[in-house]
Parts: C-alpha cells; structure tokens; sequence
C-alpha cells in the first residue's frame, strides 16, 4: 500500500491497548486517534500509545474526516450500534466479538456495511493467524481421514463482580457471549473446511449451563451437530479454568491445538495418525495475531470483506445465530431482549424514514431505465428503490405497497428479531403491518405493539388485525378477538381489520352490522375479508348497500405468480386465477395478497429440493416450475433477483395491489424489495403467467 490506513479506537479497554501495540508494527496502517467516554481517559490512552488525536466523545472520532478505518472494543451492548453508526460514517469497521448482541443486531451491522459499502469484519483474531490456516490446510489435506468430533473450550476464573461485564446481564455477561463464541466459531470453521466449504452452521444446537444469581451462564457446554454426522462439543465458563485447547478427532487420526486462541508467534499444532509418532508442526510468524489482523483488514479494503479463514460476514451471522441457540438452549435471555422491554434502535437514533439520494447522484442507487434495473455505483451510501404507496378508503394516511407480515416464524428473541426487521422496513419507507389473532398465540400482537410503542410511531403506521379465523368464526368470537388484539397491541383501533376467513352459514348481514358497530365506536377505520370468495364478498356489499352501511374496502386472498396447487393452509383461498383478476380489476377494490412470494418458492424451488413440504405440496407443479424458468429468464436481464421479478409481478397489475411478505432477515427484505423499482408491461406479465 503506497498510503497507510488511518486507524481510530473506540473505547479505552486493556484490549484496545492490546491493538494499538499489534498497530505498531503493522506496515499497513497507523493509529491516528483513540475516543473514551471522558476525554481524560483518551488523553491517558493517547499518551501511553502515543496517539496524536484523542476524543471524549465516540462520535467525535467518527466526525473525523482522516479517520479511516475504526476498531470497537466497547462493552457487548455497544458493539453494533457504534458499527453501525462507523459505517453509517463512511468509516471502515473491524469490531471486537460478539459482533453484536444476538442474531438480529448483527443483521443490521451486516446491512449498514452493505448500506454504506465499506469493510467490515469481527475481530476474532485467531481466525487471522497462520496457525488456523494451517489447521484448515491439515483438513483439507485429509491428514486425519473424515472429521468427526470437535472439542473446543475457552474457559477462565474471573474475579466475581456481579455488576461487571462479565456476570452484569446488562452487559451481556456470562461465558458463551465473551468466549463461548470462539469455540463455535472454530466448531463452525472445522465443520465447514471438511465439508469443502468455508464454514457450516450447525443444524441442532443443545446445551446445559450452570446460570448463577445474576441471571447468566457462569459456565456452560453445548453440543452442536453438523451434516455428515460431525459433532462438536463447545464449553465456555467465566468462574472456572478449564483446558483451553481444540482437538478434531478424524476417522485417521486427530489434531491437538494446544493455544488455539492467543497463537503465539511460535505456535505448535500436534498432528496424531495411527501407527505414527505425533507429527509436532511449528508455526513461526514475526508478528502478534493482532497485527496481522490488521493487515488483513487493509488489504482487503477493496473487497468490504476479508477471506477465509478469517471471518466474512456471512460467517459471523452464522456464528451468533449458533450463539443464540445456544443461550436459548440454557435459558440465558438478557433483560432488554425481554418482550416487554424497550428495545432501541440499533444506532439508538429516532426511527426515521431514511433520506433516499437522487438519482444520478454518488452512491449506489437501483434506476428503472427503459425497464431495467440498473446499478450506478460511485463509492458511498447504496440506496435501494423507493417505496410505493397505494390508498385504501377509510384509512386516512397512505399505504405502503408492501406490507410487513409479522408472525415472527421461528425468532429465537422476538422483539429483537421484530424490531430490527421492523425498523430497517420503516426506515425504507413501509408503514403497513399485517397481524392477526391467531398468530403465534398472541405473540405476534404483542411485539408488534410492543414495537409501536418503543418507537412511538402509532400515527405513522398501518395496523392490519385479522380475526374470527375458523372455527371461532362468527360475529360474537369477531368481536371478542378484536377486543383482545387492540388490547395485546396497545391501541384503540385497528386501521383495517379483515375477517381471517369466512364462515358460510352465517348470512353476510351479520358479518357487516357488527363490523359496522365496531367501525361506528372508533374500533376499525376500514374492513375486509381474508380468503373470502367473490361472490361472498359481492353478496356483503350489496346487503352494505341495501341497508346504507359500509361494506368491505379490501380483500385478502393468495395472490401470486405462481399458482398455489394446494392451499398453504386449510380455508386459503387465491385469488391468481384469470376469472378472478377480471373481476379486480373491474371493481378495483384493493387485493391485499398474501403469500405473495409463494412462500419462497421463487428463492427455494427446485425439483430436487423437497424439504419443506408446505413447498412442495402447495406450489410444485409443471407450469411453476415453467413460471419460475421464465422469471429467472427475466431477472438476469434486468439484473435482479428472481423474486423480485414475481414481487414486481403482483405490483404491477392494472387494479390496485398490495404485497404481504414476511422475510426473515434483512437480506431477505433487501432482494424482494428490487421489485420495487420495476414496472412490468402487460406483455411481460402475460408471458410470466404463461398467457402468452
């Protein structure tokens, strides 16, 4: 590198001392400043490392234009809401491990690096040093045959302060979070690198922990199980000296790891095979594993993240939702992970919409062009296509063209995993949530109210409440389960509220006078049906009519490129049929679609996947699988994703849709919202459905 990085410290810590030493001899970069909480102790720090710019404050670092790059070695909590606002920043980001307090948090990290396009990576160093990558080379070469077991351990005897980061559960104390998660990451690494690949999450996770007075896990084991019958046993403790080594146990032999963590500059792997003496191999290097990891990070500037073995994003993400599991498993859930907690924003700033850039100007914005979507990069903030709105009569604020579904499939921490989701969909600028009774036994009504209230957005958004699903469905139970979601919620009023199915035998009339009587008492603003047929939804609006009342302003039926062959659940009904999008489109009465991605089949489809049965009962048949050639077809020539394509599809058509879609992750959100920024013509429509 002709110019060295220009490296900032956030956080004063005994670690950040351990950096600034490895940053001395790196040829790479140099420590230009360093930022406390109190500009006394950044001066100390400043003086003993000699660094000649030095910060009370941590934003006042990232307001630093010559500061280039920052490594976070705050307390656990801290973590990802100062990597996030470094990248936000424009500033490069190395971050102590854990990269952030659980699965969800580190999503956001992760997007806020993708956001911003700079380089992040988690500082587990010993993923950096060439002793791990000789262990990688060991496997590789199958020195001892088919990896089969793992054991891995980090464990130590810290002074017991229960107020102190390591036993505090609002610092995120215990073993698993501040070691633990060194032997997962080497179990994963290991795992992986015997199965050709990078790293592997594992597929079950359990664990036993012993969870002392303050409420964490004062030492614990796990037992995770990889593919190919790989196991790991992983044990973690901050009250109690243990081994501190990794051994991998093959079907030829065993590899011992004696300091796997701290690798010294002559480190020694001791490779075991059968009939042989143990192979002891020396590893010199010039340099500490911080050093190195330093210059990793340089190096690989260009590329927003570094290699294997060291630690890509991907990896990390794979690492905390294994360290999730694993908390979960031992009962270890920290108090602002608590459902009735009040869950901040990442970057702890006030949720906003976020400014979108114009088109044309620096940055990365997705442009429709002649059709196409295309990418103009120019370095800076990544802008994905803006949001649409449609109206729905009743409600008084606009609404988004995608609605968030919110039953929180599979959340190990649910109002994190909500909120973040939720947050980055408001700040893209969707404010339509769709809920339902049902859901998640009322879990869905909670963290969605939950969430409201901690953002204090109440006004701002679109409350979707579904209710009266079968077999409770008739007026009485109606009224009853709405009574309930307002109350689970925490508002006075549902913006719509759509009976969650229908129920033949009660004449329609009854449906709509206790609707009526609820929207006359401030309760719903508007009302509809959830897999409710034509001619039921007709027959409700003439009895409306007759009698001078408000009759339903929306429906909510399956809507889709792909048709459902079998419905996903008992009572759904779709709404993708010729016959039934004539009428739509004649009515123009807005179709709220669920299932609108068809459940992931435009991500997941293929012959030869049948693991979800849902996926393959429900969507697998010829003609999809023809719709979903023709939609892989398209989206290579406009450079998206597929699903973007079928996203694009539902938005497109010539009455007035909205899209409910569920993604779990960030990333998920990230590739179905390309298909906000296209407009597809009705010939593209018509060959996409096979019409043409």
């Amino acid at each position: 590198m002709s110019k060295k990085l220009q490296w900032g410290i956030i956080s004063t810590g005994r670690i950040s001392g351990v950096f600034a030493n490895g940053l001395r001899e790196s040829k790479t970069g140099e420590l230009l400043a360093v930022a406390s909480r109190t500009q006394e102790a950044a001066d100390r720090f400043g003086d003993e490392y000699k660094v000649p710019r030095r910060y009370g404050n941590y934003q006042a670092l990232l307001d630093d234009p010559d500061v280039e790059a920052v490594y976070i070695s705050t307390p656990h909590p801290m973590h990802a809401e100062w990597a996030v606002k470094a990248a936000d920043a424009g500033k490069h980001v190395l971050c102590e491990k854990p990269l952030a307090l659980n699965y969800p948090e580190a999503t956001a990290v992760v997007e806020a690096a993708r956001r911003n396009d700079v380089f992040l990576m988690e500082a587990f160093m010993y993923r950096c040093h060439p002793q791990t990558a000789k262990v990688v080379d060991l496997i590789k070469s199958g020195a001892v045959g088919e990896v089969k077991v793992v054991q891995a351990t980090f464990s130590f005897q810290g002074y017991y302060n229960p107020k102190g980061r390591l036993f505090a559960p609002e610092l995120a104390g215990g073993g698993i979070m501040d070691v633990g998660c060194y032997c997962c990451s080497m179990s994963r690494l290991v795992a992986g690198t015997a199965l050709g690949k990078p790293f592997v999450d594992p597929i079950e996770v359990t664990g036993m922990a012993y969870v002392g007075e303050t409420g964490v896990d004062y030492y614990a084991i796990g037992m995770l199980r990889f593919p190919n019958d790989i196991l790991a046993q992983v044990s973690t403790g901050v009250l109690l000296n243990q081994e501190n080594a990794v051994r991998i146990y093959g079907t030829e032999g065993s590899i011992y790891v004696p300091s796997p963590w701290f690798c010294p500059q002559h480190a020694e792997i001791v490779l075991n095979r059968a009939g042989k003496d143990p192979e002891r191999i020396i590893i010199d290097t010039p340099h500490t594993s911080y050093t190195i990891e330093a210059d990793i990070v340089a190096r690989h500037i260009p590329d927003r993240q570094a290699p294997p073995p060291a630690v890509g994003w991907d990896d990390s993400l794979g690492n905390m939702r294994t360290l999730d599991s694993w908390r979960v498993a031992v009962g270890v859930t920290y108090p602002m992970e608590q459902l009735d907690a009040d869950w901040p924003t990442v970057d702890r700033k006030p949720l906003a919409v976020r400014p979108r850039l114009p088109d044309g100007e620096q940055g990365e914005v997705i442009l429709t062009e002649g059709n196409q979507a295309k990418r103009v990069s120019a370095g800076g903030v990544r802008v994905s296509p803006p949001m649409k709105y449609g109206s729905i009569e009743g409600v008084d604020k606009p609404v988004s063209r995608l609605i968030m579904g919110v039953m929180l499939s599979g959340a190990q921490f649910p109002l994190p995993h909500a909120s973040v989701l939720y947050d980055e969909f408001f700040a893209r600028g969707g404010n339509a949530f769709d809920t339902a009774y049902v859901y998640g036994g009322g879990l869905a009504d909670r963290v969605l109210g939950r969430w409201i209230a901690n953002r204090g957005i109440r006004d701002k958004v679109v409350v979707i409440v579904k209710g009266a699903h079968t077999p409770y469905c008739d007026p009485e139970n109606l009224t009853k389960q709405l009574f309930e979601s307002l109350e689970r919620i925490g508002t006075d009023y549902a913006d719509i509220y759509l009976l969650h199915r229908d129920n033949p035998e009660i004449p329609v009339g009854e449906f709509v006078d206790v609707l009526n009587e609820h929207h006359r008492a401030g309760r719903i603003r508007a009302f509809g049906g959830s897999n409710w047929s034509i001619e039921r939804v007709e027959a409700a609006n003439a009895y409306a009519k007759s009698k001078g009342l408000l009759g339903f302003v929306a429906v909510s039926n399956n809507f889709s490129l792909a048709r459902m062959v079998e419905p996903v659940w008992a009572g759904g009904l779709s709404s993708s049929d010729a016959e039934s999008r004539a009428w739509f489109e004649k009515t123009q009465i807005p179709l709220l679609a669920w299932s609108s991605l068809a459940r992931g089949f435009f991500v997941l489809g293929d012959p030869a996947y049948t693991a979800d049965q849902s996926l393959v009962t429900s969507w697998y048949c010829e003609d999809n699988f023809e719709r979903l050639a023709r939609a892989k077809e398209m989206a290579k020539k406009k450079g998206v994703e597929p699903v973007a394509i079928a996203m694009a599809y539902v938005l497109s058509q010539p009455f007035p849709t909205f899209a409910l879609f569920g993604p779990a992750s960030i990333n998920e959100m990230n590739i179905s919202m390309q298909g906000l920024g296209l407009t597809l013509t009705p010939e593209e429509m018509k060959w996409l459905n096979l019409e043409s």
